[in-house]
């Protein structure tokens, strides 16, 4: 029976290539797709799953009121963790990577990933450890941890354990090497310990390290988190009125309230309300957007099977007649073509897995990741599509077909109830529903993406390249830091002026990569504000284009300028509520500054995000020269590639322990909208890939429609019927299942549309435009479609047709 099942499926495979192939195709596109969204969801997933300790550990976040973001924590708080009952242990870190250099018998590494923690850590992330002893490794600031591949690269087939690299300018002993089990919000390629001094500081910086505690009991540390909430809001509050002379109320008022946050490492990758680990959080929303999408498409894929299956019945009505009457009963016949969909279904999966498998590096390259076809889970899922695939593609067809009556199909006579036209139907109706929800998403995120690429920023940074700047560390030694680094930086400036190409160059504590987001106390009349403030060296308002909408730029002929000037933004002004700002005074780290400009907004953050305060003032006035670490230069439009050539050669003396880096500041900037231009490319792609399965769709059910209706036509012709009178009577229930599925397709498109876009603080405004444009081009499609096959029957043999009446 087996033997005799597959000779018919390849029977029907030679006699039916076209309605084969693009079942097969149809099937692996919407496969492909998923497998694609389900490789990316496992490895987001998997992050921590690794990790023994993920539902006892968790991080502790501070916000304070008007803040936008969330910030670390305060020493002032290990006390009362250390005496709670229920807090087995804390750790205090950095929650960033610092980047250096690893020094080994000459030999120089550079490394980046590395992270300063107390000794505790490898209790809270317990790394595989390969060599060494992790207890001991970090027990102080002597002690250092390396992960395998550093450790290859510095100390190739030699021993690490015990030997002793340099690195901060500090000799350190090796005592530990580690391989990271898994993906892990901490990541690190080189572990210290220099964060113990620290602790036992006086710090009473309310942000300043990040604090993750490892608990007893999960469900009681509400009452950790409240206690916590109550320090800050309490006796920190009341040591800053006492320092300020103020009363605790009304520096209460002044600083504003804290929210504090415990989250679990179990849920930061995904989950968290901020970046609060090194390796940052992963964009959920784009995940489910990205499996919603894959999932649509298989179901597309499904219902194209279904009607190219069922379109391809009418071909077997006969053959499924001869066979009941040789004894074959439905279920047996069931089975006969389920047993096709098995088959169909292994190949398309195994076509599915060609693509994803030829295609992964760019899938790679699109995500910044490096997923790999992996075992166990990923073919668990697999198995469970491919049942999934079977059930629902295969068994409608097969009990179509088995409910074939035997005496009429033997007649010619393939009519079958209205039920089943109709199921039929509504999946195109459906089809053409995602379609235009496709179609009309993809422009409307086209649309979002464009306006913010050619959006005034206030700034134009298309020729000003950002070169980061490394100092060696024996310039930071000594009491006159400030004083040497910032004669350095006009040296270096100096000699960049001469290079040919070379427009304007400054510096400022600047980053327009959207990292930077730190709010800074602002003193106002005595009223505190939440501002970001920077330090700046004069030319960079010039070299940015951004304009001073009143008073004046920062000026080199003004000595006082670098001394107790500021410029505020028009979004400062607007918080301050400032009526005459210019020679307004302003308080910052307890500083007098009086404003001398206001210039206009310009955008530093994630379009996400409104354009902050800020206050601008010059690197000398607070002696913020010594965090002077990159230089701006404005290059001019013609030959730019070699003048960079001739900055990097200039670099190389300049900066002779790193190597050269530098970055446009348009692009750097547009990365802060990296992650919705793949949303973007994501739509446009999956927008091509529905249409084609749509059209697959609709020319099965088109075939299958007009094959039924041949004899009618037949008819019509010999009673003088024109072409286009045929043709119009063949295609005009299409235009209605398109019109209906489009009206279906415009309600979830505009309003989950309108969701998205709320993620934008700048954001265009849904016109009628992307719905008809979405109308047109399908009904377009589906003419195009129907037409060409309505056209080829209207030229059929009438004889052919009409011969048996």
């Amino acid at each position: 029976m087996l033997k005799n099942w597959i000779n018919i499926f390849i029977y029907q495979l030679r006699n039916n290539k076209l309605f084969a192939a693009l079942n097969v195709l149809g099937l692996s596109i919407g496969i492909s797709g998923l497998i694609f969204a389900l490789l990316y969801w496992n490895d987001e997933q998997s992050y921590n799953a690794w990790n023994p300790e993920k539902d006892k550990v968790y991080q502790v976040l501070v916000q304070l009121k008007d803040m936008t973001s969330w910030s670390s924590c305060a020493l002032f708080l290990k006390p009362d963790l250390d005496a709670d009952p229920n807090i087995e242990t804390i750790m205090y870190g950095d929650d960033w990577y610092q980047k250096n250099k690893i020094i080994y018998k000459g030999k120089t590494e550079f490394v980046d990933k590395i992270i300063n923690v107390q000794h505790n850590f490898f209790s809270f992330f317990p790394f595989e450890i390969i060599k060494g002893n992790a207890i001991s490794s970090i027990k102080d600031d002597s002690g250092i941890a390396i992960s395998e591949n550093i450790a290859k690269r510095v100390f190739g087939n030699e021993n690490p354990i015990g030997k002793q690299i340099k690195c901060f300018n500090q000799l350190f002993s090796v005592r530990a090497v580690y391989r990271v089990p898994g993906n892990s919000s901490i990541a690190p390629n080189v572990i210290i310990n220099k964060m113990d001094q620290l602790v036992n500081s006086t710090i009473i910086n309310p942000f300043v390290f990040k604090l993750l505690l490892k608990v007893k009991d999960p469900s009681k540390l509400e009452i950790t988190r409240k206690k916590l909430e109550r320090i800050y809001n309490y006796d920190f509050i009341k040591r800053l009125a006492k320092e300020e002379g103020f009363t605790f109320e009304d520096m209460g008022k002044k600083v504003g309230y804290f929210n504090v946050v415990i989250e679990p490492l179990s849920q930061a990758r995904l989950h968290s309300i901020t970046d609060g680990y090194p390796e940052g959080r992963g964009n959920y929303q784009f995940l489910v957007i990205m499996m919603g999408l894959s999932i649509l498409i298989l179901i597309l894929s499904i219902i194209n099977y279904i009607n190219l299956a069922t379109a391809n019945a009418v071909k077997r009505a006969k053959e499924v007649g001869i066979r009941k009457i040789t004894g074959a009963s439905k279920r047996n016949i069931i089975c006969q073509f389920i047993f096709e969909t098995i088959l169909t279904t292994s190949f398309s999966i195994l076509l599915a897995l060609v693509i994803v498998e030829m295609t992964l590096p760019y899938y790679n390259n699109f995500l910044n990741k490096d997923l790999i076809l992996p075992g166990n889970q990923f073919y668990w899922q697999l198995l469970l599509i491919f049942i999934i695939t079977v059930f629902t593609a295969g068994l409608f067809p097969a009990v179509y077909v088995a409910n074939f009556e035997t005496l009429k199909v033997l007649k010619g006579n393939f009519g079958r109830s209205k039920n089943g036209i109709w199921l039929r139907n509504g999946m195109l109706i459906f089809q053409f529903a995602i379609a235009a929800f496709f179609i009309i998403g993809s422009y409307i995120v086209y649309e979002q993406i464009q306006y913010l690429q050619n959006k005034d920023l206030g700034f134009k940074g298309n020729q000003v390249i950002s070169v980061a700047l490394n100092f060696p560390s024996s310039e930071y030694e000594g009491k006159n830091t400030e004083k040497n680094i910032y004669s350095k930086y006009s040296v270096i400036k100096d000699q960049l002026s001469k290079i040919k190409g070379v427009e304007e160059i400054s510096t400022g504590l600047i980053a327009f990569d959207g990292s930077d987001n730190f709010i800074s106390p602002v003193l106002y009349k005595d009223e505190l504000f939440k501002e970001r403030t920077i330090a700046l060296d004069y030319g960079m308002f010039e070299m940015l284009n951004i304009k001073i909408v009143k008073g004046r730029n920062f000026d080199r002929k003004i000595a006082s300028d670098t001394i107790n000037s500021v410029i505020i933004n028009e979004s400062a002004l607007k918080l301050m509520n400032i009526k005459n700002p210019i020679g307004a005074e302003l308080v910052i780290r307890d500083q007098k500054l009086k404003i001398i400009g206001i210039v206009q907004d310009f955008n530093l953050l994630s379009p996400e995000l409104k354009v902050p305060p800020i206050s601008f003032y010059h690197l000398k006035t607070l002696a913020m020269a010594h965090n002077i670490n990159k230089v701006f230069i404005k290059l001019k439009l013609d030959d730019s590639g070699n003048t960079i050539e001739d900055i990097e050669k200039l670099w190389s003396k300049v900066d002779t322990e790193y190597p050269f880096k530098y970055d446009f500041v348009d692009k750097e900037y547009a990365r802060t909208y990296e992650s919705y231009v793949k949303q973007k490319n994501l739509f446009s792609l999956l927008n091509i890939v529905v249409i084609l399965i749509a059209l697959f769709g609709l020319f099965a059910l088109a075939s299958y429609s007009i094959q039924r209706r041949l004899k009618e036509i037949a008819i019509r012709k010999t009673l003088g019927a024109e072409t286009n009178a045929l043709l119009k009577e063949l295609t005009k229930q299409y235009v209605v299942y398109c019109v209906i599925g489009f009206l279906i397709g415009i309600i979830p498109a505009y309003l989950l549309l309108q969701k998205w876009l709320t993620n934008f603080v700048f954001r265009i405004d849904i016109t009628i435009f992307p719905f008809l444009i979405a109308f047109v081009s399908l009904l377009l499609l589906t003419l195009t479609i129907v037409l060409a096959k309505a056209y080829q029957v209207t030229k059929v043999d009438i004889l052919k047709h009409l011969k048996y009446e």
